[in-house]
């Protein structure tokens, strides 16, 4: 079973960092187009952007293939609340943009703002789910392998009555 979860965890981390890139390319195109007016852009497009970042970033990470990475699920949960935050911002961003409810999928075959924002709205619900189910995995690691430390005693300990390995 620990492979299982170690090809599911790089699964769920490759997710995590190519939604979090489809988003930081979103709102970075849109923070580009207003760096040169008078006006800065709104706050909730900055903390997006900076989420994704964070995102990408502990994403490749915790993509290394080793243990520890199951023992950072605390930052998984945090990551996730940061992104279902961020997808909040954007679904209120989108209701004054006036571009349909907030799981009305028919503008993103269009092109335009709307559907950009609702792709950017999408990715960011997906990427707040990915690092959810990503620090579950790593609980349910963590739970795994303190079980089979218990069951097995402490390293170093045995018993006169136990065979060397």
């Amino acid at each position: 079973m620990p492979v299982f979860s170690r090809i599911f965890s790089i699964c769920l981390r490759i997710g995590e960092i190519a939604f979090g890139a489809v988003v930081a390319g979103i709102i970075g195109h849109y923070l580009h187009l207003y760096s040169g007016a008078d006006v800065w852009p709104e706050a909730r497009w900055i903390y997006t952007e900076v989420i994704a970042g964070l995102s990408i970033l502990l994403g490749v990470l915790f993509l290394i293939p080793f243990a520890a990475g199951f023992y950072a699920w605390p930052v998984d949960f945090i990551i996730s609340l940061a992104w279902f935050a961020a997808f909040g911002a954007l679904v209120n961003m989108i209701h004054r943009l006036d571009c349909g409810g907030i799981w009305d999928w028919g503008f993103v075959r269009r092109s335009g703002i709307c559907a950009r924002f609702k792709a950017a709205e999408a990715f960011s619900f997906l990427s707040a789910i990915f690092w959810l189910v990503s620090g579950l995995v790593g609980i349910w690691f963590v739970s795994r392998a303190r079980r089979t430390a218990v069951a097995n005693g402490p390293p170093g300990k045995r018993g006169w009555f136990r065979r060397n390995p």
